[in-house]
C-alpha cells in the first residue's frame, strides 16, 4: 500500500472514465490490454425522496447496481477477476452460480474469448440459464442449492479457473470499487450506515476493504460506516452466526428462498464476512421472505426503482433495523441494488 499513497490522490481519476476502471490504479490488472470492459460501475448514488419519507429516514440512497452491463453487481468483481486471470495466462473459467454471477461470467468470457462453464440450481429462472447460453457458456443443472452446484462442479476436475465466490482474490478487488464509489459521490464522505443483501458476501468484504484504501490513501478518515448483511429468514446464516457472537458461520440446512442470490447456506468467506460486521460496529438482520414482493412492488411505485429480490430483503432488513433502533431515523444510509428484477419476472 505504501507505493499506492506515494502514487494516487482524487485528482488521478479520470473524470472522463465513466467506469470503474477510473480506479485503475488501485487495481490488480497491470497491463490496459488485459483490461476487458463493457462499461461497468459508476451506477448511481439514488438520493430517494418518497422511499425515504416511507421508512423515516432523514437520507436514504440506494447504489443501483441494475444500471451494470449485464443487470448486476456481479460485473464488478468478475470483470476484475476474468482480466487478470487472464493477463495471468488462464485459458477457460467456471464457478456455480444463482444465476447473476453465471450471465457475468459468461458475458466477459466472451470478450475475453475464451469458455465459460457454468453450474447452477435446476430451480434458477430459465432467463439465467438462456443467457450465459446466449453468451456461449456450457451451463450444467443440478437439483439443490448453490451449494450442490459446487460440488458438482468439482467432480469435474476439469483445469478450469475456477471463479467462486471469495476462493480466488480478484473479485472482492472489483467490488472494493463499491466503496471508491460511493464515497466519490458522496464528496469523499461515508453513509453513516451501508445495508448489503448477503449471500457469499463479497460486497462486505470488498466495501470493507476498499474504505480500508481510501484512509490509507488519505481520501477519507477514519471514519467507517456501520455495515449489515440482510438476508431472508429462510436462508439466514450469517444473521444466526452474528446473533451468537460466533466468529464463523456454519452452513444452514435447507436454505429457501426466492431471492435466489442469497440462497448460500454455506459461505466459504463467512469469518470474513463475521470480521467486517463486527470491525464496523453494524450486524446483521433477517426479514421474512412474504416481505420480498411486497418491497419489490414499494420501491418500484414510490421511487420507479426496478430492483431484485435480494435488493428487497436488504429494503426490508433496513425496515427491521430502523424498528429495532439499530438505524436512527436521523443517519444517512446506503442501501444496494445488487441487480434489475428483470430477469425474475421472466419465470
Amino acid at each position: 500500500m505504501n507505493q499506492v499513497v506515494e502514487s494516487v490522490d482524487a485528482e488521478e481519476f479520470p473524470a472522463d472514465v465513466n467506469s470503474l476502471w477510473r480506479y485503475s490504479l488501485l487495481l490488480p490488472v497491470t497491463s490496459p490490454s488485459f483490461v476487458l470492459s463493457l462499461g461497468e460501475g459508476w451506477t448511481p448514488l439514488v438520493l430517494t425522496r418518497r422511499l425515504g419519507t416511507y421508512y423515516g429516514l432523514r437520507v436514504l440512497r440506494v447504489k443501483d447496481e441494475s444500471r451494470n452491463p449485464t443487470l448486476s453487481f456481479k460485473d464488478r468483481g468478475l470483470c476484475v477477476a476474468i482480466s487478470k486471470h487472464t493477463e495471468l495466462g488462464a485459458t477457460a473459467f467456471t464457478l456455480p452460480s444463482a444465476g447473476n454471477a453465471a450471465v457475468s461470467t459468461s458475458a466477459y468470457s466472451a470478450v475475453g474469448g475464451v469458455p465459460a462453464f457454468i453450474f447452477m440450481p435446476e430451480d434458477t429462472p430459465q432467463s439465467f440459464f438462456q443467457d450465459c447460453q446466449m453468451y456461449g457458456a456450457i451451463t450444467t443443472s443440478n437439483p439443490g442449492t448453490i451449494s450442490d452446484s459446487a460440488a458438482l462442479m468439482r467432480k469435474s476436475k476439469e483445469s478450469w479457473t475456477d471463479l467462486s465466490t471469495t476462493k480466488e482474490p480478484y473479485r472482492v478487488e472489483g467490488k472494493k470499487t463499491l466503496a471508491f464509489e460511493i464515497a466519490e459521490q458522496m464528496g469523499w464522505s461515508v453513509p453513516d450506515a451501508i445495508v448489503c443483501p448477503t449471500g457469499g458476501g463479497t460486497a462486505l468484504i470488498g466495501i470493507w476493504k476498499g474504505l480500508d484504501e481510501l484512509e490509507a490513501i488519505g481520501l477519507i478518515g477514519t471514519e467507517r460506516p456501520r455495515l449489515y448483511a440482510a438476508q431472508s429468514g429462510g436462508c439466514a446464516p450469517v444473521v444466526r452466526a452474528f446473533e451468537m457472537g460466533a466468529d464463523t458461520v456454519e452452513p444452514w440446512k435447507n436454505g429457501e428462498t426466492k431471492a435466489y442470490g442469497l440462497r448460500v447456506p454455506s459461505p466459504f468467506a463467512g469469518r470474513l464476512i463475521m470480521r467486517a460486521l463486527y470491525r464496523s460496529g453494524g450486524g446483521a438482520v433477517a426479514v421474512a421472505e412474504h416481505e420480498i414482493a411486497a418491497t419489490v412492488n414499494l420501491a418500484a411505485k414510490l421511487e420507479g426503482l426496478d430492483i431484485c429480490p435480494e435488493a428487497a430483503v436488504g429494503l426490508a432488513g433496513l425496515s427491521n433495523l430502523i424498528e429495532s433502533g439499530q438505524v436512527d431515523y436521523d443517519e444517512d444510509v446506503v442501501v444496494l441494488n445488487t441487480g434489475s428484477g428483470v430477469k425474475y419476472r421472466q419465470i
